[in-house]
């Protein structure tokens, strides 16, 4: 099994390639250093170093407090921080400037891999939530590399298909040397999949404080909107937009404004021909416009601001939730208390949900009409929006702490190099 998904991404690399560079287009930090992708690195680090791995915007972002707690415990090591994607490289140069090395993640081909290790020689590897490369898992092993998955999470869509491969994952898994879980369900699938060392800290996620300067940006918005509700529809994906906008469009007032932030940066021009195309009249946030009395929807076509955004809103719409994407952590928008709405569809992040609802901080619903009429309810009920807001700030405060825990179980690993 091992063999035939090394050939796999063997045959695969080509296309991978082409369609890195497609990507670019929409992305040019695609486009930089792209010889990382085949484990080629200019010269090694001098010293000890200790590897993280966020693939994304979002995984970056989650890890600062870690990143930042291991610099100050560890001041001897230099930290490489590696993504796979450029928002999640973009985002550890804004927050980490030089402090932190930063690299591309090879390819999980398993030369790649083993000429990653032997060129950075990391004493400790911490990986975000959910990489879990085969080929990586091995060649950390291989190379007596202690792994840890820190805020792992797993869902049970995702459990079954691991299932599905058997021994060939049950091995695999049985590599990583520490699970650091978000949940006890999400401890219980890793360990029905063989994982060993599992341990249940909590939520990174709700560690990472809101960026004061995003949220005045917000609330800059806040008032050039001029008593103005907005209502926010985040982190949306493709095949949802369509049916928010307009469901929102029919039940808000006149008055009301509305916010799209894609998901994805490579689809802000689609999804502004899409807000063109259903005669919405729109201003375009990349282009530094702001709404006047007259404009319907503002597009969140910027990356990086999505605080700011939440802040700036009466409510927010979290998006992946509306088709099966398994949606998005509501918890940045609850730690600025703006009160939160969900779709059916929220596999990914089902344990912090639940507990967003039972908190009060957020409110499902099964389809875009019952969406907009709850929005509706909300801009309307000035009490209701703010017993919520407050809850939702409870609820992000009540769950701090899984940081210091996850970093105390990877200073014994540190510790035993």
């Amino acid at each position: 099994m091992r063999a035939l998904y090394s050939l796999a991404w063997l045959v695969a690399l080509p296309i991978v390639l082409i369609r890195l560079i497609w990507r670019s287009r929409a992305e040019p930090g695609y486009r930089k250093n792209l010889a990382e992708r085949f484990s080629l690195y200019r010269s090694p680090p001098v010293g000890p170093v200790i590897w993280v791995h966020a693939v994304s915007l979002g995984e970056t972002r989650a890890a600062a407090p870690l990143i930042k707690q291991l610099m100050v415990r560890n001041p001897s090591h230099r930290i490489l921080l590696t993504q796979t994607t450029a928002s999640g490289r973009k985002a550890a140069r804004e927050l980490f400037d030089d402090r932190v090395l930063t690299a591309w993640l090879p390819w999980d081909i398993r030369f790649f891999m083993r000429t990653f290790l032997r060129h950075f020689r990391p004493s400790i590897g911490v990986i975000m939530e959910t990489e879990l490369w085969p080929n990586m898992i091995l060649a950390c092993s291989e190379a007596r590399v202690p792994l840890c998955i820190a805020n792992a999470r797993l869902s049970e869509r995702s459990a079954t298909r691991y299932r599905s491969l058997g021994a060939f994952f049950r091995s695999t898994l049985q590599h990583v040397t520490l699970i650091a879980a978000q949940s006890d369900a999400d401890a219980a699938r890793f360990l029905s999949l063989g994982a060993r060392n599992v341990h249940v800290i909590g939520n990174i996620k709700f560690d990472a404080q809101p960026d004061e300067a995003q949220i005045a940006l917000g609330l800059h918005w806040r008032q050039r909107l001029a008593g103005r509700k907005l209502a926010l529809i985040a982190s949306t994906r493709d095949g949802e937009e369509l049916d928010l906008l307009k469901a929102l469009d029919r039940a808000l007032p006149p008055q009301a404004a509305i916010a799209i932030v894609p998901r994805h940066p490579q689809r802000f021009d689609e999804v502004w021909q899409l807000i063109v195309k259903s005669d919405l009249r729109g201003c375009r946030r990349s282009r530094h416009e702001e709404p006047d009395n007259k404009t319907r929807v503002w597009l969140g076509d910027s990356m990086g601001e999505l605080t700011a955004w939440y802040s700036a809103a009466s409510v927010a719409v979290i998006g992946g939730s509306w088709k099966p994407y398994g949606s998005q952590n509501p918890i940045e928008a609850c730690a600025v208390g703006c009160p939160v709405v969900v779709g059916p569809h929220t596999f990914n992040f089902e344990h912090v949900t639940k507990d967003a609802l039972a908190a009060g901080a957020a409110i499902r619903v099964e389809n875009a009409a019952q969406m907009a009429d709850v929005v509706a309810q909300l801009l309307a009920d000035e009490e209701r929006r703010a017993r919520i807001a407050e809850a939702a700030r409870q609820f992000a405060a009540t769950y701090r702490g899984a940081t210091l825990r996850c970093l105390d179980l990877i200073e014994q690993l540190i510790a035993h190099r």
